[in-house]
């Protein structure tokens, strides 16, 4: 049976008859079935099958996360990504992650690189109690900075060399505040689902107008899909220079 493992807790989409077996082939203490997920804030439907409590510590990239998979998600399918950004922050740069999270993106960079500081906005206050606790546990306090509500309003404007938009959706309605966020010469990490014919098309051109808006010009830097995200349709991913 497919399933992937945070934490010590094994998550399935299936129902099973034995978990027994699952928790010695999987190593875990707790299984749990995920059902839908809901709204902007990707809460998940999440039933709890074997064992006790959803709170679980994951380690990926030699970075801890704490959080509840009965109401956070956690993408296996986004661990290349995760560590391809921990690698490319430069030395001394400003980062503003517009959608964190509990600390996909921000954690591992300020473990790894050497960012003269990251800003961190998350909306959903779930998140950003884990986003806190994973700055600490992590120990990277002097370097991540937390910022609780709407990236529209919260994040600081002006400031990035580097912006992460890490979150699929309704994405490109915050290209315009991305725009406001970043520096000349700065970069965006551009994430959206895209249909196959328009794998990156679409996310280019919506790049592009957003720059236009304002009189700044685009350089393409890379551009990636990151894993499948429904028949016909992929997560992608675009890095941008705004000029």
């Amino acid at each position: 049976m497919k399933g992937k493992v945070i934490g010590d807790i094994l998550v399935i989409k299936e129902n099973i008859d034995n978990p027994q077996n699952l928790l010695k082939t999987h190593g875990v203490k707790r299984i749990v079935k995920l059902g839908r997920i809901n709204g902007l804030k990707r809460e998940p439907d999440v039933e709890l099958i074997h064992g006790e409590g959803t709170v679980t510590t994951h380690k990926e990239n030699k970075c801890l996360f704490k959080l509840d998979v009965s109401k956070i998600m956690w993408s296996k399918g986004n661990t290349t990504e995760r560590k391809r950004m921990s690698n490319i922050v430069q030395n001394g740069e400003t980062v503003v992650d517009m959608f964190a999270g509990i600390g996909y993106f921000s954690i591992p960079i300020a473990v790894h690189s050497k960012p003269a500081k990251i800003y961190s906005t998350e909306i959903n206050p779930v998140s950003y109690s884990y986003l806190c606790e994973n700055v600490k546990l992590n120990h990277v306090e002097e370097i991540v900075k937390p910022i609780f509500g709407d990236c529209r309003i919260k994040a600081p404007k002006g400031i990035a060399d580097r912006v992460l938009m890490g979150y699929i959706g309704n994405t490109n309605e915050y290209l315009d505040v991305a725009m406001d966020i970043i520096k000349k010469d700065g970069i965006i990490h551009y994430h959206e689902s895209v249909p196959d014919k328009l794998k990156f098309i679409r996310p280019i051109e919506r790049i592009q107008k957003a720059a236009k808006n304002i009189d700044r010009e685009v350089e393409i830097l890379n551009k990636r899909i990151i894993k499948p995200y429904s028949p016909g349709v992929f997560h992608v991913v675009v890095d941008a220079k705004i000029n």
